[in-house]
């Protein structure tokens, strides 16, 4: 059995891909609402994959959500063989979460760190076990992305490593390792970008549109920073920023106080139906406070 922590849009996506690799995955959120919320999406990409991704292997919604457990007891990862943690991108949330899992897991048990700028080393630190955590930085939307991001700290075991990389195989995944780092090198060169183009907009340079279509038909890129961020989300990004500006002490990831005021106006992004762009629908306008 795998556990997934955090029901937030990459905890949900991680649960997804798991139970479609016909892994029995325990998804644990502290919040009922969003526990139902996954549910519900996990469902409806399910049933829509077939029209995204035609290529990939098609599924029913009830077949994937059977092998899903959708709970708030933690203590239900006591056998699990591997834990996925998808918390939000604060110290403060992530902390509890490890020192609880450290007591109540197996000591055969690898604990995955799906962050997208916390070094793996210090994470490591809060557990018994260093030598079995590791990081693997899963990409928006989750199961329509074969490559991830893994990140092995300073006392990750050959072992533990192996592990990752065969729980990505069965899941159609391959990686790409590199070097522990805060943000790693994904985030650290995205949320530059994504940072810079909030200031483009902030100091009305030019539109979100047009910011996103130069990326799009200059560089070929499939989405623009902030289609990119809003698709992520807004709070994310802040959040990622915020780290990045602290452990680096660098000016230059200094966030765009268009995003605090954003974030402070529950404009997420996909997930509020608002962010840089208007994406038709009804969100919840409140800062998430559970998965990434």
């Amino acid at each position: 059995m795998i556990g997934v922590v955090g029901a937030g849009t990459i905890g949900t996506g991680v649960a997804q891909s798991l139970a479609q690799a016909e892994h029995k995955v325990v998804l644990v959120d502290t919040s009922a609402d969003a526990l139902d919320r996954a549910r519900a999406e996990i469902g409806r990409a399910v049933r829509f994959q077939r029209l995204v991704a035609p290529k990939l292997r098609t599924f029913a919604p009830a077949e994937v959500l059977d092998r899903i457990t959708f709970t708030q007891d933690l203590d239900e990862l006591a056998t699990a063989s591997v834990v996925i943690e998808n918390v939000s991108e604060k110290w403060p949330a992530k902390e509890p979460v490890y020192r609880a899992l450290d007591r109540i897991c197996e000591p055969g048990c690898v604990f995955v760190v799906n962050t997208s700028c916390f070094p793996i080393t210090d994470v490591a630190a809060l557990t018994s076990r260093p030598g079995q955590v590791i990081g693997l930085h899963f990409m928006n939307p989750v199961p329509l992305k074969p490559v991830v991001e893994l990140i092995p700290g300073w006392h990750t075991t050959p072992a533990t490593i192996e592990t990752a990389q065969s729980l990505l195989a069965s899941m159609g995944k391959t990686s790409i390792t590199v070097n522990d780092s805060p943000g790693f090198v994904s985030n650290r060169v995205l949320m530059l970008t994504i940072n810079e183009a909030a200031f483009c907009r902030a100091e009305g340079i030019a539109s979100a549109e047009a910011i996103d279509e130069l990326f799009k038909r200059c560089f070929g890129h499939e989405m623009g920073p902030l289609e990119t961020a809003d698709l992520i989300g807004v709070d994310t990004i802040l959040h990622s920023l915020e780290v990045l500006h602290e452990r680096f002490g660098d000016s230059k990831y200094r966030p765009c106080p268009l995003l605090r005021t954003m974030v402070a106006a529950g404009l997420l992004g996909r997930k509020s139906g608002e962010g840089f762009h208007h994406y038709g629908i009804t969100g919840d306008r409140r800062p998430a406070t559970q998965g990434a």
